[in-house]
């Protein structure tokens, strides 16, 4: 690892915020739709689904999040894809900076523009009357949960940044990812479901995910559901992880 590995990346982060500043609507595109729909489950579907908790939104907010992310991260994959396109890879590549720092500032990049979009989504559900007695040891558990998925995700989303031929093929990834919390406990108990469908959702990552940070929201036991949690975001973030540098490694040689 180069020696300037830390500041080319520092200097390229810089880059790729500024490019976000100039186009806030990739922010506010990216939570326009995770509220709306947070606002249509709620009003529209909310009161005649029943999962017995006292608010809906309550229930609802965890899955809520990850699709944010998964929303989010088609954007990562797109300026990803923009810049291959763009030739500033070669550019970068003749300058003496350190090689990965470019593909590091856009996967941090995608971690504050996430969390951004995490945070504007929160407030909107607080508007909407979530609540939560969580103290800040699972408020920061929370907060853990997401930064790690949202950095899977995110490596995931630098394989087809990095392949992809069209723009179209760069963010359609995210498709299946934004599907996914549709077939977990995210918006109704998994026991309600059908068997098959039943059996599905309760093996999938999201569900554990979402059942452990509403646990932590409301402050009940975790359980299993925290470490499974965590063994699937740190799982596929070390295999997304080697698929992209790995790939990235083949674009620039």
């Amino acid at each position: 690892m180069s020696k300037h590995f830390f500041g080319d990346t520092i200097v390229l982060l810089g880059r790729s915020l500024r490019h976000i500043t100039r186009s806030a609507d990739t922010i506010i595109t990216t939570t326009i739709m995770p509220i709306a729909m947070m606002l249509m489950f709620v009003y529209v579907f909310g009161g005649a689904i029943r999962t017995g908790a006292e608010s809906y939104v309550n229930y609802l907010l965890p899955g809520i999040l990850l699709i944010t992310v998964a929303s989010g991260i088609a954007y990562t994959a797109f300026r990803l894809f923009a810049d291959m396109r763009s030739g500033i890879f070669e550019r970068f590549q003749s300058m003496p900076t350190a090689r990965s720092s470019v593909l590091w500032a856009h996967v941090l990049t995608s971690l504050v523009a996430n969390l951004l979009s995490l945070v504007v989504v929160v407030l909107v559900a607080l508007l909407m009357g979530f609540r939560s007695a969580a103290g800040v040891s699972a408020w920061l558990s929370v907060a853990g949960i997401l930064i790690l998925f949202t950095l899977a995700l995110t490596w995931i989303a630098i394989i087809p940044g990095l392949t992809a031929k069209s723009v179209e093929g760069a963010s359609a990834f995210s498709y299946p990812l934004i599907f996914l919390p549709f077939l977990s406990s995210a918006f109704v108990p998994t026991d309600t479901m059908p068997g098959p469908v039943r059996v599905f959702a309760e093996h999938q990552p999201v569900t554990s995910i979402v059942n452990a940070i509403r646990d932590l929201f409301t402050q009940q036991p975790v359980g299993n559901d925290i470490w499974i949690a965590l063994a699937w975001c740190v799982g596929v973030l070390i295999v997304a992880y080697a698929f992209a540098m790995n790939t990235y490694r083949r674009k620039i040689s």
